[in-house]
């Protein structure tokens, strides 16, 4: 049983020291002194990343009647921003340090002393920097071959409004959702994974008639916050947060940040924005092409408006990683467990045999050769069987599966659970049912 637990937030240090040495976040490039704003995610990283990306998929695709999937591309014809505004706005207040060469966003700065050299007085005026990434396509480097890394996933289902509309028949209300990579040349990537320059998007198009997108903007941010609080999140850790109408992005009418309380503060997780007609006329006036949706009911053609979550999948990750973490102590000694998600968590049970005896470990191969096709598992036998349940409590694994010598005699084994340390004998010939039973479909 449990004699004690710390409910406290951990601070980024532990995480960030959690998840390099459990394999699930890697500093990009470490052996050459690191890359700033990029990060390789390892063997438990991919995991977790990929079974949120799953969810969300499952939850605003799958589970849905409204929706269709897009995967556009990354490099796109570069009047498409131009015309979005990108390329003329798509920029934050910069200033440097005269005394240390330091460059910081203006709005991270506090007075005029230097968060990176404590100079005072030694600031620049704020200078606007812009944001995209910018490459060239084919084998002349000039302005002509000038093309851009995209810095949201948005716009490729915007330009593609009229082949979807085509292609599925739909009718208002529907919506295009896409996961991607975006780039972007943050001036100051920090806080670990949740500010970066190369970082993957999961994003929703929502296409509504103009006088309805207030009602579908309410629905959306309740959605958007009701997945996070199913997935795990506890609630207190979480809100919704208005943006005031003069600091709004040039194109929308309204935007609220689903926002979470980590370590360093409420920040947020994902944005939910009334974009209204903004990109579809812009796109349409730009190419030329007719970008418009004729409403049968009011008998014309109409510029949709579009109600737009927008949520990485990198800071949801982290704050999955950190809202899941706790410290409790067992009979004396401290456990650091995850408690993510059966649905999230990278390994959902591992094979343990109670030792490596050469009678056990045949038999333990075996369990673990049974349940491979089923669930993504792991087959631990390095140290003693404590170690080793601390080791799978710390990288946040459901359930452990042990054989023992009275499994040679029984043909059983035992299902050990993560957060109650609960025990339950089973069946060999039931371990995948009974597993089933315990874990959500995948």
């Amino acid at each position: 049983m449990t004699e004690s637990s710390q409910e406290s937030k951990p601070d980024m240090e532990e995480i960030v020291s959690l998840c390099k040495r459990r394999g699930f976040i890697f500093q990009s490039s470490e052996i050459y002194g690191g890359m700033a704003g990029a990060w390789d995610y390892g063997p438990l990283g991919v995991e977790l990343k990929n079974n949120i990306k799953r969810a969300w998929w499952k939850s605003v695709v799958q589970g849905r009647d409204d929706m269709v999937g897009m995967d556009a591309s990354i490099l796109m014809h570069p009047q498409v921003w131009v015309a979005s505004g990108h390329v003329a706005t798509f920029a934050d207040p910069m200033v440097d340090c005269r005394s240390c060469q330091a460059r910081f966003r203006a709005d991270e700065i506090e007075g005029d002393v230097c968060p990176n050299c404590g100079a005072k007085g030694q600031l620049t005026e704020p200078r606007m920097f812009n944001l995209l990434f910018k490459t060239f396509a084919g084998p002349v480097e000039n302005e002509a071959s000038t093309v851009y890394l995209r810095p949201e996933t948005a716009q490729g289902m915007f330009v593609n409004f009229a082949n979807v509309l085509a292609a599925t028949r739909r009718k208002l209300p529907f919506g295009m959702a896409q996961i991607g990579k975006s780039f972007r040349n943050e001036v100051t990537p920090r806080h670990f994974i949740f500010r970066t320059r190369e970082f993957e998007q999961m994003e929703i198009e929502y296409f509504v008639r103009p006088q309805e997108a207030e009602r579908w903007h309410q629905y959306w941010m309740e959605e958007r916050l009701s997945w996070y609080v199913n997935l795990g999140i506890r609630p207190e850790n979480l809100r919704l947060f208005a943006h005031a109408k003069e600091d709004l992005a040039h194109y929308a009418a309204a935007c609220s940040d689903v926002e979470y309380q980590f370590p360093m503060g409420w920040m947020e997780l994902e944005g939910i924005a009334n974009r209204t007609d903004f990109d579809l006329r812009q796109h349409s006036e730009a190419s030329g092409v007719n970008l418009t949706f004729f409403d049968e009911e009011a008998g014309e053609h109409i510029t949709p408006y579009i109600i737009e979550p927008s949520a990485g999948v990198d800071r949801p990750l982290l704050a999955f990683i950190v809202d899941a973490y706790r410290q409790e102590e067992v009979r004396g000694e401290k456990r650091v467990l995850l408690r993510l998600h059966p649905s999230l968590a990278p390994v959902k049970a591992t094979v343990l045999p109670l030792s490596r005896n050469e009678r056990l470990v045949p038999k333990a191969r075996e369990v673990w050769a049974l349940l491979r096709p089923h669930f993504m598992t792991q087959y631990d036998d390095a140290q003693s069987i404590g170690r080793r349940y601390r080791r799978q409590d710390e990288i946040g694994t459901p359930y452990c599966v042990t054989v023992d010598f009275d499994t040679l005699e029984d043909e059983a084994v035992t299902i050990r659970e993560r957060d109650s340390m609960d025990q339950v004998r089973v069946p060999i010939g039931g371990l995948v049912a009974a597993l089933r039973e315990k874990l959500p479909p995948c």
